[in-house]
């Protein structure tokens, strides 16, 4: 083989490379943009979800405005909430508001019983699940991408293409993190 065949050779073998480095961290980036979004979705189910709670509420403890407002402020937060930290500000302060309203319901055990408010709760159930199995897919795919900007030699392919590390979806209130106290 002549010398200059082998720097073809060398010249094709290492820029395939580059195109199948710059294609994977595409992938990634837009996989970590998939788990955000459905971050986003899953939120605003809850938001929306939220108004139909509190009207259920409403009807057996119109006294309790502090938490209504509370609940209100809360919406308000997480559908305004654009970035991971003011995301994640507003699920621990819906978490908070969300605690205060079902806490009226323990409260009013005929409330309890009204169906509308038992499918709501449930349905509020599945999307706090939603939520966290959505956190998980995000911080997942945030790890392999940034993981991936890490490594050598992808690094350098990053670095020149402007690719950039994500955040992870966590907690920030360290309270949260705290065991939860059941009182029987």
């Amino acid at each position: 083989m002549s010398p200059l065949l082998i720097v073809a050779a060398a010249v094709v073998a290492l820029l395939l490379y580059v195109i199948v480095s710059y294609n994977k961290l595409v992938r990634l980036r837009n996989e970590c943009a998939e788990g955000f979004s459905s971050i986003d979705v899953q939120l605003k189910r809850r938001a929306d979800l939220v108004p139909n709670l509190v009207e259920s509420v409403k009807a057996y403890a119109s006294h309790e405005n502090t938490v209504f407002t509370r609940v209100t402020e809360a919406r308000a937060a997480t559908l305004a909430a654009a970035s991971i930290p003011q995301k994640e500000a507003a699920h621990v302060l819906m978490q908070s508001a969300l605690t205060g309203l079902l806490g009226i319901a323990e409260a009013y055990p005929e409330l309890r019983a009204v169906e509308t408010f038992t499918a709501l709760q449930a349905e509020l159930s599945d999307t706090e699940d939603k939520i966290a199995a959505a956190r998980r897919y995000y911080n997942a795919t945030t790890r392999r991408y940034n993981t991936a900007l890490d490594q050598i030699p992808t690094n350098v392919i990053a670095g020149a293409t402007g690719f950039e590390r994500r955040e992870f979806f966590s907690i920030e209130d360290p309270a949260d993190r705290e065991p939860v106290a059941v009182k029987l």
